[in-house]
């Protein structure tokens, strides 16, 4: 009796370790397949928003005689530019999803330039770097205005924009009052980390002067604040 005993207790104490054992497999299983289905939903196909190319205006509440914003879709959305993503963290930001604007500041005064404002309208971050290629007035063939000397250093750092997050920069107009040229719209393209441009798109100056005057003109580099506190 007792060697039977202890047989059948043997093979009771083998079956309840066969069960755990494949009930810690199975719930290794699950939670492998969980995992896996978890990466394939955070690594999927992500397609961001794009706007129309198309010329409006919208209110803007810095100084300039009344001037207003304008630029490829309705007026901007106020948002918090990110610097701490990186370049690996974020792809680089499209002309054709950002909302770019415009306001002619101080004409014919001292300081004249043009306030440009890029607003992140896609549906991830973006970066942009460096300055915004600008070409004034109609000629599209012309080459792309020259950075400001006067600029401060940085520009080769990746600005990282949330979505409706902003950067801005400023064309700096020079109107000596002779043999100067005018316009009332000009082309912007932004640049990549390899310094070369992409596709321009036309931005229109609206407000109480939208056309502005310049014999010479230059460009700074995009920034998290406003140039020119005025």
């Amino acid at each position: 009796m007792t060697t039977r005993n202890a047989r059948r207790t043997a093979r009771t104490a083998r079956t309840a370790a066969l069960a755990a054992a494949t009930a810690a497999l199975a719930l290794g299983l699950t939670a492998c397949g969980g995992a896996d289905g978890g990466s394939k939903a955070a690594g999927g196909d992500h397609t961001a928003g794009t706007s129309a190319s198309r010329s409006a205006s919208g209110a803007d509440s810095g100084s300039g005689g009344g001037s207003s914003d304008s630029g490829l879709k309705d007026g901007a959305h106020s948002a918090t530019v990110s610097n701490k993503g990186t370049a690996t963290a974020a792809r680089q930001c499209r002309g054709d999803e950002m909302l770019i604007t415009a306001v002619h500041r101080f004409a014919g005064q001292q300081g004249d330039h043009l306030l440009l404002t890029a607003s992140n309208e896609g549906s991830t971050p973006c970066w942009v770097t460096s300055y915004p290629a600008v070409k004034l007035g109609g000629d599209v063939d012309a080459a792309a205005l020259p950075h400001s000397k006067k600029d401060n250093p940085g520009g080769d750092k990746h600005l990282t924009l949330a979505p409706r997050g902003k950067v801005y920069s400023a064309v700096n107009l020079f109107d000596y009052g002779s043999k100067h040229h005018t316009a009332q719209s000009f082309a912007i393209a932004l640049r990549g980390a390899d310094g070369r441009t992409g596709p321009f798109y036309s931005v229109d100056a609206k407000g109480a002067k939208p056309q502005f005057a310049w014999n010479e003109a230059d460009v700074l580099n995009w920034n998290t604040e406003k140039p020119y506190n005025f």
